[in-house]
């Protein structure tokens, strides 16, 4: 064994060149070891967000169906936000109000380190909502809620308003002149969606009636707008409130023999392609992107800066852009590739 070291530390070692060398290569070892853990390293720093410097877990819960284009570009936009920040980002949504209540405390016991979340069902998210804020959790919200975000709990919001949006809508179809335009809603009790069809009517001198479909089946609503329009001939427009739903509305057009138009709210490549063409005379842009890019790279300014977008007393407005077929070329590109 070799010798224990002096306690002077002028005197030389009595030891073995072995011993001196196995020293040199302990203390060389030591002060590496010292510069790993030094305040540069991202692996063990408190990182004022109550974790340990690994990188944030956040959760974005949904109420959009599986498979609908829409909500597609709203997690895309989330994981392009995620790769930017470093955030170890989940995604996952239920349709059912009380499922994706459910998936919310799913994510609590997972102790993320925020959440994002939509309202369409406001009542059914106030309680796990409280207990993400009893956890320490942040929540923001996107895509709808406009109206309920602050009494639901949450920190910020980032969305259109939807009333405002359909107002708009309105005053365009009297611009375009149209007389009787039928509202499509695929998600009965959809409060952003109701209060669209809400605005239309508001301010459309025509009249607005509302027609509620399944939207899980897309042959159900092409099904459905064809029955309404061969009872209803007097029909001149069709509002859908989606692009996918609209894409089914111009089919059910041609197959009812209708002369009405079609618009919509919300857009996809596809959506863009119909408006240049003009099976579909126009789209409200929301930017779905732009709501999952805001919503999680808002929860990694917060955790990280204190950051609050909005102040907490008001809403990041996404919308509402019209895209018509003089601006489309505009969007088209943008479109394609997935982030409009």
């Amino acid at each position: 064994m070799n010798s224990p070291l002096p306690a002077h530390p002028s005197r030389r070692s009595s030891g073995s060149p072995g011993s001196v060398r196995l020293t040199v290569l302990a203390a060389a070892c030591c002060l590496l070891l010292a510069g790993c853990s030094g305040s540069g390293s991202s692996g063990s720093d408190e990182d004022g967000a109550g974790g340990s410097g690994d990188r944030l877990k956040i959760a974005l819960v949904t109420h959009g169906a599986k498979g609908d284009a829409f909500w597609e570009l709203v997690r895309k936009g989330a994981e392009a936000a995620a790769a930017k920040d470093d955030v170890d980002l989940t995604y996952a949504s239920d349709a059912d109000a009380a499922g994706q209540a459910e998936l919310v405390r799913d994510a609590i016991r997972d102790r993320v380190d925020g959440i994002a979340v939509t309202l369409a069902k406001p009542q059914a998210m106030k309680s796990p909502v409280a207990s993400a804020k009893t956890a320490g959790i942040p929540v923001v919200g996107l895509n709808s809620g406009i109206d309920a975000w602050q009494s639901v709990g949450l920190l910020e919001y980032f969305g259109q308003d939807e009333s405002v949006a359909g107002r708009a809508v309105g005053a365009k179809l009297d611009g375009l002149g149209a007389k009787h335009a039928l509202c499509v809603i695929h998600e009965r009790g959809n409060i952003a969606v109701e209060a669209r069809c809400a605005g239309v009517k508001k301010t459309f001198s025509g009249e607005t009636e509302i027609l509620y479909v399944d939207g899980t089946d897309m042959d159900a609503v092409t099904a459905g707008v064809k029955t309404r329009l061969q009872q209803e001939p007097d029909i001149d427009e069709v509002i859908a409130n989606g692009a996918q739903f609209a894409l089914a509305s111009v089919q059910a057009v041609k197959d009812a023999g209708s002369r009405a138009k079609v618009a919509t709210f919300d857009l996809n490549k596809d959506l863009v392609g119909a408006v240049r063409d003009g099976s579909v005379q126009f789209a409200v842009d929301q930017q779905p992107y732009l709501q999952g890019y805001l919503a999680v790279d808002a929860l990694w300014l917060y955790r990280t800066n204190g950051n609050i977008s909005g102040g907490g007393v008001a809403p990041v407005l996404t919308g509402p852009a019209f895209v018509t077929k003089t601006n489309v070329a505009d969007v088209a590109r943008f479109a394609s590739n997935g982030t409009r």
